[in-house]
C-alpha cells in the first residue's frame, strides 16, 4: 500500500459524499492521505465534513447531476472519482431514472471526459434489468452507463448496509417504539446480509488506493444471512420491546402502499417516514438481497478484499439504545 504522506498531493471527487456513505467514505480516504473535494447539491449543508480530516483537506463544492457542466467542473484536476449519488424514494423531480440511472450516466460521462483513470461507482445488491422493481431497474441502468462510457470502473453492489444513521434498523427501532406491532411483509422470509457502513467505506479506499483500474462488479455483504422476521426480532431484543410480528401477505401489503402513497401525496410529502411504505418498497421485498454464489467463485466479495466485515451484534446495539425505554441508562435488555 502506497504511504499516505506520498499521496497529500493527489485529489478524488466524491459525488454524494456528504450523505448516510459518503461521510464514512471520505473519512476512510482522508485518513489515507487523499485530499478529498465533496461534490454535493448543498456544499453549505456539508460543513459536517470538515472533522474527518486536516485542515484545507475536505473541501465541499456544488454540483448538480441535471447540470453536466457543475459535475466536469467538480472533476477538474482529480486523479480519482467516486460517485454514491442515488436514491432509495421517489419524490417530486428525484426519480430513479433520473438520478440512480442518467445521473450515473452523467458523472460517467464527465470522468471519461475527463480522462480519469479510477472510477468506483456504487450500485445495490439486486440491479436487474429485469426486476419487479423499478428501483433495482434503475440501478441496473445506471451500471450499464457506466460500463459503456467507463469499462475499467470499478462497480460495488452493497446489501442493506447498516451503522449509526441507517434509514433501516434505525426505522423500525422507531416503529417498534411506538406501536405493540410489526408487520412481516411477505411473511418474513427475505433474506438479507447486512454490511456494516464503515465496511462498505474501507472497500472503496481500498479499491482507489490500489492505484489500478478494476473494472469488476463487487458484491459486499456482511458475515450473516439473516430473514427479515430475524432482523425484526434483533430489533426488539435490542432496543427491549416485546412486539408482535405479524405476517402481511404481498398483496394486502401492496394494497397498503397504495394508500400510503395517496395520502403521502394529498399531504404534500408530509407522511410520517417512519411509516412510509411504497409498492415498490413491497416488490423488493420480494428478491432475496444477498451475495450470489457467482461473486463467491469469482472472489469479487468484500473478504476478498481483506475485509472481517462487523457483525449486527457488534455495532447495532451502540446506536439503536436511545429506543430503549429508559435510554442508556437502561442496564437489562429484555426479551
Amino acid at each position: 500500500m502506497t504511504n499516505p504522506l506520498d499521496r497529500t498531493t493527489r485529489l478524488v471527487t466524491v459525488f454524494g459524499g456528504s450523505g448516510f456513505v459518503g461521510r464514512h467514505v471520505v473519512r476512510a480516504l482522508a485518513q489515507r492521505g487523499w485530499r478529498v473535494r465533496v461534490a454535493c447539491r448543498r456544499p453549505d449543508l456539508a460543513f459536517h465534513l470538515q472533522p474527518l480530516g486536516r485542515v484545507g483537506q475536505i473541501n465541499a463544492v456544488q454540483a448538480n447531476l441535471r447540470y453536466p457542466a457543475s459535475v466536469a467542473a467538480a472533476l477538474h484536476g482529480a486523479e480519482a472519482a467516486v460517485n454514491l449519488v442515488g436514491i432509495m424514494h421517489q419524490s417530486g423531480r428525484q426519480q430513479f431514472d433520473s438520478v440512480n440511472a442518467f445521473g450515473a450516466g452523467v458523472v460517467a460521462q464527465a470522468v471519461k471526459n475527463a480522462g480519469i483513470k479510477q472510477f468506483v461507482h456504487m450500485s445495490a445488491l439486486g440491479a436487474d434489468a429485469e426486476a419487479e422493481s423499478a428501483y433495482a431497474r434503475s440501478k441496473a441502468q445506471g451500471e450499464a452507463h457506466v460500463r459503456e462510457l467507463v469499462p475499467h470502473a470499478s462497480i460495488l453492489r452493497p446489501s442493506v448496509i447498516f451503522g449509526p444513521e441507517d434509514d433501516f434498523f434505525n426505522r423500525f427501532a422507531a416503529l417498534a417504539r411506538m406501536s405493540p406491532v410489526l408487520p412481516l411483509i411477505g411473511g418474513g422470509d427475505t433474506k438479507f446480509q447486512p454490511v456494516h457502513v464503515g465496511d462498505v467505506a474501507q472497500a472503496f479506499a481500498r479499491l482507489l488506493d490500489s492505484e489500478v483500474p478494476d473494472g469488476r462488479t463487487w458484491e459486499l455483504g456482511g458475515p450473516e444471512v439473516k430473514t427479515y422476521r430475524e432482523l425484526m426480532q434483533t430489533v426488539c431484543t435490542t432496543i427491549g420491546r416485546k412486539r408482535l410480528l405479524v405476517p402481511v401477505p404481498f398483496a394486502l401489503a401492496n394494497l397498503k402502499a397504495f394508500g400510503i402513497e395517496v395520502v403521502n401525496s394529498l399531504s404534500l410529502g408530509l407522511y410520517p417516514k417512519t411509516l412510509l411504505l411504497t409498492r415498490d418498497q413491497v416488490k423488493l421485498l420480494k428478491t432475496d438481497n444477498v451475495v450470489s454464489e457467482a461473486a463467491k467463485s469469482a472472489g469479487t466479495t468484500i473478504e476478498a478484499m481483506g475485509i472481517a466485515p462487523d457483525t449486527i451484534e457488534t455495532i447495532v446495539p451502540s446506536y439503536l439504545y436511545r429506543f430503549r425505554r429508559t435510554g442508556q441508562f437502561e442496564n437489562k435488555i429484555t426479551a
